[in-house]
């Protein structure tokens, strides 16, 4: 049994505040794919999905003169960073297991290397999926931001993706015993 489900993330004012700048549908369909790479590699798809719909969080809007700044937020975003220290927080504070908010933030970290100085950091697989499920969500110049969705649309999909998470992880427990 998890301690914190995607519902309790989503709903969570904090989740809901950032969410609402850097994208709920990106960060769901991110969360999406994340599970199913997840599921591909026998990897924890609980983490991946919680990474996944976290990954953003960090994000501050970059506007000149009331417009958004692509190059702006391309020279000096550090949403990554912000987004792993806000993720773990929340996370902790929700009664996540601390290593595995640890894992999470720590793949939020590493979704992008746009801010990294060394580009060739091994990373885990864990880490490589958050890359990979962000890259498949991908639009250019960001509008993958500004798709919407409507709350119900989005309260459906993290619903759905619970109980995926849940099927898969009782599967992998009954393969392990």
């Amino acid at each position: 049994m998890r301690r914190v489900t995607l519902l309790d993330i989503f709903t969570h004012p904090i989740t809901q505040k950032y969410l609402g700048r850097s994208g709920v549908s990106h960060a769901i369909r991110v969360a999406q794919y994340a599970v199913q790479l997840a599921k591909q590699h026998d990897l924890n798809p609980d983490l991946a999905a919680k990474a996944g719909l976290l990954h953003d969080i960090g994000h501050y809007e970059w506007y000149t003169q009331g417009k958004w700044d692509f190059e702006e937020y391309r020279k000096y975003d550090i949403h990554a960073i912000k987004g792993a220290e806000r993720a773990h927080r929340l996370l902790i504070k929700l009664g996540e297991n601390r290593q595995d908010a640890k894992e999470i933030a720590l793949a939020i970290l590493l979704h992008t290397d746009s801010y990294l100085p060394d580009k060739n950091i091994t990373k885990t697989s864990l880490q490589e999926i958050i890359v990979t499920a962000d890259e498949m969500d991908e639009e250019p110049l960001g509008k993958h931001h500004y798709r919407k969705m409507e709350l119900n649309d989005a309260l459906e999909r993290i619903a759905q993706l619970d109980s995926d998470i849940e099927h898969v992880l009782d599967k992998q427990l009954r393969r392990s015993v």
